[in-house]
């Protein structure tokens, strides 16, 4: 079973910058489309960002369009999440995720195992 493995969390202030990179664990794995959701304590898994892995047209969340943006590197097999203007309300641990459409919804095929985001004030 493919894993995708997420990097990139850690402690930040608010107003900084991070930026997470998930990568498949087989380097030929390949998706049509792959997102980035976040969940916080106590709270339901939420959509932050998804692509289209070609030709590369974004989707964001409301809470996070102009301040968060997915990315590709497709030499790399890797996807990005740059995170910018950080608030303390985006703490959360952050999934990437991967499947065969497009969705803003939790319906992935393939999970990471999440790596944790906190903003503090």
């Amino acid at each position: 079973q493919v894993q995708l493995v997420e990097s990139g969390g850690g402690l930040v202030q608010a107003g900084g910058s991070l930026r997470l990179s998930c990568a498949p664990s087989e380097r030929t794995f390949s998706s049509y489309a792959m997102g980035w959701f976040r969940q916080a304590l106590g709270k339901e898994r939420e959509f932050v960002a998804a692509i289209r892995w070609i030709p590369g047209d974004t989707y964001y969340a409301d809470s996070v369009k102009g301040r968060f943006m997915i990315s590709r590197d497709g030499a790399k097999n890797t996807l990005y999440l740059q995170m910018n203007s950080l608030k303390p309300e985006d703490t959360a641990v952050y999934y990437c995720a991967a499947g065969s459409r497009v969705t803003l919804t939790a319906d992935y095929d393939y999970w990471g195992q999440g790596t944790q985001v906190t903003v503090s004030s």
